[in-house]
């Protein structure tokens, strides 16, 4: 497919495209011309937790289109006030205004932007392997990669490093002293402020920083740390959030709620919608003070049909306790594979949203992201969709992420294929 002429009319987004080009895609499959099957163990964009397809998001689109499909950023559907209904009545309590947006960078920005004005301050922080988006303020949260070339970022964001039981530097006879590296971290961005800090905005699971998810206790720590400095704590949970880490919300297990949580991704099931959810205080404290956020597409009634479909599917089949059921079942395959090739350094994340690193050997821990990419090439060749990250910092990490849908039997398959392209992979 390189060979297509008309990708000379495309501008190149982010490293190479696939060699594989579906032409249909449906349930845990995407289906070539030819009819090769491959399983898609990223769900899409790390977003489709129904699977391809679902007939439920079909009714709900063909529905919608016929009906009601886009209108004036100023008027309201009975699709976008019953999403807002259900969504505040699941997410953690006290998160009872939500407002619509379409992408991840979109809540997230429209987040940053409540925070700021609130309190009235400018400065953010975040964890040196963050990503939260490429546009504007969101770029400006985003230390994954993507910084390079593009001149200054927006003033007043200052990092810290994000927790890393493999590699982090905070260690003593005892082991990993994470609170030790939070509180150590927040001294130095103390010094660093001009006492203006806002808002500190994080991943449950650092999915593109290389999988790293926040041990238990960490999110109420970092609470701790914005309410002492008067910051509103926003998480990010675009691949967290309904159900894939095994509980609805995956700040859930740490009992935290934030000040602001953002949804995308998932919400949409695979099609562009995203969510802000706050207080009722912050957000009549930001209407008081003139909160301003549009975008062409907010609170289009056609994504909000949509998110009424996942959350009622979600909620219907369980795919809670089917996320955790099966997570478990993928991480046990995804383990018996590191117990037989030393390649494999970790295996980490929760639910239906793992991490496997490869690596030089287990002694230095060295990431070998070349041998990644050549895995990641066979696992295709073999008929499994599996995206590594590729990134300096991030390790050369798969992020394992199937539908919340997928079967046991297509788990199983999906563990076969990648150990045997480890096995054949130099």
């Amino acid at each position: 497919m390189e060979d297509d002429p008309r990708m000379s009319t495309l501008i190149r987004y982010g490293g190479s495209f696939s060699t594989f080009r579906p032409v249909r895609a449906q349930g845990s499959h995407l289906y070539g011309a030819d009819g090769r099957a491959v399983l898609d163990f990223t769900s899409g964009q790390l977003s489709s937790i129904l699977g391809h397809s679902h007939p439920d998001v079909v009714a709900a689109v063909t529905q919608s289109v016929r009906t009601l499909d886009h209108l004036h950023s100023s008027m309201l559907s009975e699709p976008v006030l019953a999403l807002a209904e259900r969504l505040t009545a699941m997410a953690p309590q006290e998160l009872d205004r939500a407002m619509f947006l379409s992408t991840g960078a979109e809540s997230n920005e429209a987040a940053l932007r409540l925070a700021k004005l609130v309190t009235g301050r400018h400065e953010v922080v975040v964890f040196a392997q963050s990503w939260h988006g490429v546009t504007g303020g969101a770029a400006g949260s985003t230390d994954a990669f993507g910084r390079r070339g593009y001149g200054p970022m927006g003033v007043g964001t200052f990092a810290i490093p994000a927790p890393d039981l493999l590699r982090g530097p905070f260690r003593s006879a005892s082991g990993y002293d994470w609170r030790a590296e939070l509180d150590y971290a927040f001294d130095l961005v103390d010094r660093q402020s001009s006492g203006s800090l806002a808002a500190f905005i994080a991943e449950p699971i650092l999915s593109t920083g290389g999988m790293l998810e926040l041990p238990e206790g960490y999110l109420a720590a970092l609470a701790e740390h914005c309410r002492a400095r008067g910051m509103l704590l926003v998480v990010d949970e675009a691949q967290t959030g309904l159900g894939r880490t095994g509980t609805m919300f995956a700040v859930e297990r740490d009992g935290v709620t934030p000040d602001i949580l953002t949804l995308s991704k998932t919400l949409g099931a695979g099609l562009p919608l995203s969510a802000v959810l706050t207080s009722a205080a912050i957000e009549e404290r930001a209407h008081d003070l003139g909160y301003l956020f549009y975008t062409t597409h907010v609170s289009d009634p056609l994504p909000a049909a949509v998110g009424l479909a996942v959350l009622d599917v979600i909620v219907r089949d369980d795919l809670v306790a089917r996320a955790r059921d099966a997570g478990w079942r993928l991480e046990s395959g995804l383990r018996d594979i590191m117990a037989e090739h030393a390649c494999v350094g970790d295996v980490r994340g929760r639910g239906l949203l793992l991490g496997m690193e490869i690596v030089s050997d287990r002694e230095s821990m060295a990431p070998d992201h070349e041998r990644g990419a050549r895995i990641s090439a066979r696992c295709l060749d073999l008929g499994l969709s599996l995206n590594v990250v590729q990134r300096a910092g991030a390790g050369g990490v798969f992020r394992i992420a199937p539908p919340l849908t997928v079967t046991d039997a297509e788990l199983d398959r999906g563990v076969e294929i990648l150990a045997e392209a480890i096995a054949g992979t130099p």
